[in-house]
């Protein structure tokens, strides 16, 4: 993975940079293609097409499917956020997340090592963060407790996996948009298991070019004041992109 590449493909363990910091995962990146001219200047460095391994053969078409099941997943799940914030169930749909950008990460996080009878050794699989966009769905492997999340006590707590679920992270546009009703899911990555630990995160995400203001409605239910400026999402993803790698 390289900025040739529109920061698509294979990414060694150590090279994602969560604030100065290497985490300790690998990961395929992908992202929904943008072709060359398409958001001009601002979507420049996100520019070309995805890189998918050759082995397993039929893994491209897998991906691609899983990502269009998600996308359709994720559209309602924003459907009924919006009824909930008080809108209309459409208010993320046309020029906001009406052709909704996506990001997909397949990661593997490395089991702790043991030394001279002193324990798994607390690597940061990834540092403290939260996501970009509106929603992200985690896709945990089964066995491993790894995912935690601050609370709003500021504590950190396990969030283990369900089987047959996803984790659903909120991100920075949602929280700019629901002007604080939502805030976006601070969260890390530890795994102190021995064992392997896989982890697919699939980003859905407003349209490339959307400009974010608080809605109207989240305005009123907030005492009518506008708690965050406006934002691009695409410059927000570059300007992350950009300081996130080795």
């Amino acid at each position: 993975m390289t900025a040739a590449t529109g920061f698509r493909g294979y990414q060694r363990i150590g090279e994602n940079i969560t604030k100065g910091v290497p985490d300790m995962h690998e990961a395929i990146d992908c992202y929904r293609e943008v072709k060359e001219g398409m958001y001009g200047e601002l979507g420049k460095p996100m520019e070309g097409r995805n890189q998918w391994p050759s082995n397993p053969p039929n893994y491209t078409e897998l991906m691609e499917e899983y990502i269009s099941l998600c996308t359709d997943l994720s559209r309602k799940i924003m459907r009924g956020i919006a009824l909930a914030l008080g809108g209309s169930p459409d208010e993320f749909e046309g020029d906001r997340a009406g052709d909704a950008f996506w990001v997909m990460r397949i990661i593997g996080y490395p089991g702790a090592p043991t030394s001279n009878g002193h324990g798994p050794r607390n690597d940061i699989g990834c540092g403290a963060h939260t996501d970009y966009g509106l929603l992200t769905l985690v896709n945990q492997d089964d066995e491993i407790t790894a995912l935690q999340v601050r609370n709003l006590s500021g504590e950190w707590i396990s969030a283990p996996p369900i089987p047959g679920t996803f984790v659903c992270n909120i991100g920075d546009m949602l929280k700019i948009y629901s002007n604080g009703l939502y805030d976006s899911t601070l969260h890390q990555v530890i795994n102190n298991a021995p064992k392997y630990r896989v982890c697919v995160a699939y980003f859905y995400e407003t349209n490339f070019d959307t400009a974010v203001e608080p809605l109207e409605i989240c305005k009123q239910r907030t005492g009518g004041a506008k708690k965050f400026g406006r934002a691009v999402y695409g410059e927000h993803l570059v300007s992350k992109v950009l300081t996130n790698f080795n």
